[in-house]
């Protein structure tokens, strides 16, 4: 048991700098990272400059394009967008295996660095999906959170160990230390009644997309895990301020580990909460992502102000 406990699992390292790197820059479609790794990026504009500036994170094995449908509705409203493929995600290095948390926060503080330079005089938010909503938690948390103005966390990944059964915890544990580096997509029995939306040509098109990953690496999930706790625990320490977003039928992150999330962040005045009826667990592509849209740029424009919608706050369990 020691010798196991001793092979901790794989997680990618930062990449040593080019030749003559000369820092980090924003190219026409992709960051240029601290230490040189390219992420991939979409952006969605408003025309003229934009009074608010959207960072936006993917969830787990998904990639940049998971804000397609709200970017060009947020830029409608005068707010831009810019989402990048989270490093092990999508077409950035390494696609699959295991970034861990310090590199992902680390680039999200260069990414934010950047854009606030490029939009000097714009309001500057982190938007966060699921395992995205994670990495957000755990930079804005931080002794070092990005430079961003407001905090925005979609269904965030809160599933973390203390969460989960004693059978999952053990199981997850061993498979990524004795074959880290095996991915396996989950049988169709058992997702098969799962559904992360109800909007069905999304799921559909995400279905198709050859920049998901389907086949996950033990070792991966179980970093995965690690960051959700992390996000779980420490939810009530960021200190901009923060909305965060949740669905009835959200059926990835269930309601036991968002309550005990909530419960653990107790209730500190920079957080806000909205509890939708119809949401599911991709609030920002489900049927009724619209009322999420403006709620979002509401919350952008007045971190006090009641959501259009009037969702309600999450009810306590």
């Amino acid at each position: 048991m020691l010798a196991l406990a001793a092979c901790a699992p794989t997680v990618q390292q930062p990449l040593t700098p080019p030749p003559g790197f000369a820092g980090s820059v924003i190219e026409p479609d992709a960051f240029v990272v601290q230490d040189g790794a390219r992420l991939p990026m979409l952006h969605w504009l408003p025309e003229g400059e934009p009074w608010a500036v959207v960072v936006a994170l993917h969830g787990m094995n998904d990639h940049k394009a998971s804000f397609h449908l709200a970017g060009p509705q947020w830029a409608e409203q005068g707010v831009a967008t810019y989402a990048y493929d989270q490093r092990g995600f999508g077409r950035a290095p390494d696609a699959g295996s295991g970034p861990g948390r310090t590199l992902m926060t680390e680039d999200l503080r260069t990414v934010v660095a950047l854009v606030r330079a490029r939009h000097p005089d714009a309001v500057i938010a982190v938007a966060g999906e699921s395992m995205g909503g994670a990495v957000a938690v755990a930079a804005f948390a931080s002794d070092r959170p990005p430079a961003a103005d407001r905090l925005v966390l979609l269904a965030p990944a809160v599933w973390g160990w203390s969460s989960q059964p004693f059978s999952y915890r053990a199981s997850l544990w061993a498979a990524a230390r004795l074959m880290g580096s095996t991915a396996l997509e989950p049988p169709d029995w058992a997702v098969r009644d799962i559904r992360a939306s109800d909007n069905l040509v999304e799921l559909l098109r995400m279905g198709r997309d050859p920049d998901m990953i389907f086949a996950t690496r033990f070792d991966a999930l179980a970093g995965l895990v690690d960051l959700m706790e992390t996000a779980s625990r420490d939810l009530g320490r960021t200190r901009v301020p923060t909305a965060l977003f949740y669905g009835t039928h959200d059926q990835i992150i269930e309601d036991e580990p968002m309550a005990l999330a909530l419960e653990r962040a107790g209730e500190p005045p920079n957080l806000r909460t909205a509890f939708y009826e119809d949401g599911w667990h991709l609030l920002n592509r489900d049927r009724q992502a619209l009322r999420v849209y403006g709620d979002v740029a509401a919350f952008l424009r007045d971190p006090a102000a009641p959501f259009p919608s009037g969702a309600p706050p999450v009810p306590a369990k």
